[in-house]
C-alpha cells in the first residue's frame, strides 16, 4: 500500500472530513498523535466461538437504496480505505445488502486472506412472501456478490418491533439451515426498537445483536441505563454484542463528544465490540488511536 504521513495527512485533511468526525486541528494536537503502530486488538464475541476485532469498519452511514457514504466513496477509494484499516487490525467488515457494499468488498477480499476476516451481513426483510427475494435466492446473491462462501455473521436487518420472532419465521428458519450447513456461522438481529431488542437478549436462536448505544441518548431505543441493562442480560445469555450508532448517527462528532462516546461504550456499556461508519484513512487512524488508548488506559 502507498505510505503516508499519517500526522501531515491528518492535519492538512482535517477541515473537509465529513461523517463521523469534522476534525479539528486542536483537537488532532491535543491527541498527541505518533505514528501509525497501534493495531486494534481482538476480543471474543460473546458465545459464538467467533473472535473478531473491536471496531468493525461498518459500510452504510446514511445507507438506503443500496448505496452508503462508503460506496459514494467510489470504488477504488473504498478498497484503499479498506485496506488500510485492515493494515491496524479492522479485520471486521459490516456490510449489508440495502447498503450496496457487498461488490465493494468482494473487491477488498480479493487481496485480503479470508480466513482471518470476519464479514458480518444483514438481509432487508419482508413479511409478504410473494413480493420479495426468497430468502435462499437472496443468501446465494449476497454469497456470489461478496465473492465469499460464507458469512460469518448474518442478521437480520433493522428489527423494528417485538413481533420478529413471528413475522420473520421464514428468514430465521432458512438462517438455521444455513448455519447448520456452514454458509452462516452466526446469526442474528440488527435492533431498532426497544421491544425487538428486549425479545433477541432472551431468545435462544439470537447469537449476536447489533444494538444502538451512546451516552447521549441520540437515535437510540431508550435511555442509556435502559438499553445497557439490555445488553447486560443478553451478554450473561452468551449473546454477542456489537454496538453501533456510537457516535449517535454522526450527530455527536466533535472532540470532546467522541472521546466520552468512545470511553463510554469501552467502559461503561456490556458490548464486545463496536461497528463505526468511518469515511476516510484519517478518520480510521483517529479511530484506532482513540480506541486503543482508551482501552488500554
Amino acid at each position: 500500500m502507498e505510505k503516508i504521513n499519517r500526522r501531515s495527512f491528518i492535519y492538512s485533511s482535517a477541515v473537509s472530513l465529513t461523517g463521523y468526525t469534522a476534525l479539528s486541528a486542536a483537537g488532532i494536537l491535543s491527541q498527541g498523535f505518533s505514528p501509525a503502530n497501534a493495531l486494534v486488538d481482538k476480543v471474543k464475541l460473546g458465545q459464538t466461538g467467533l473472535t473478531v476485532s473491536r471496531i468493525a469498519l461498518g459500510t452504510g452511514t446514511i445507507g438506503g437504496n443500496h448505496q452508503s457514504n462508503q460506496t459514494r466513496l467510489g470504488l477504488a477509494n473504498f478498497v484503499k480505505m479498506a485496506h488500510h484499516a485492515y493494515d491496524r487490525g479492522i479485520h471486521f467488515f459490516d456490510t449489508a445488502d440495502s447498503y450496496g457494499s457487498y461488490p465493494f468488498i468482494k473487491e477488498v477480499l480479493k487481496d485480503l486472506p479470508r480466513e482471518k476476516v470476519t464479514l458480518l451481513g444483514k438481509m432487508w426483510t419482508s413479511n409478504d412472501p410473494s413480493t420479495s427475494e426468497p430468502v435462499d435466492k437472496a443468501l446465494d446473491r449476497f454469497r456470489s456478490e461478496t465473492g465469499s462462501d460464507y458469512f460469518d455473521i448474518m442478521l437480520l436487518h433493522c428489527m423494528t418491533t417485538g413481533k420478529w420472532q413471528e413475522e420473520k419465521k421464514r428468514y430465521i428458519d432458512y438462517f438455521s439451515l444455513a448455519k447448520q450447513r456452514g454458509i452462516i456461522k452466526a446469526v442474528g438481529l440488527s435492533c431498532h426498537n426497544y421491544e425487538a431488542l428486549k425479545i433477541a437478549a432472551d431468545d435462544p436462536w439470537v447469537d449476536v445483536i447489533l444494538a444502538r448505544i451512546n451516552p447521549f441518548q441520540s437515535h437510540m431505543d431508550g435511555t442509556p441505563l435502559q438499553i445497557n441493562a439490555l445488553l447486560d442480560r443478553a451478554r450473561s445469555n452468551g449473546k454477542g454484542i456489537v454496538g453501533m450508532k456510537i457516535f449517535g448517527n454522526g450527530d455527536k462528532i466533535k472532540e470532546d463528544e467522541r472521546e466520552e462516546s468512545i470511553t463510554f461504550a469501552l467502559r461503561k456499556t456490556s458490548i464486545h465490540c463496536m461497528t463505526l461508519g468511518l469515511e476516510s484513512i484519517a478518520q480510521v487512524d483517529d479511530a484506532v488511536d482513540r480506541v486503543m488508548r482508551i482501552a488500554k488506559g
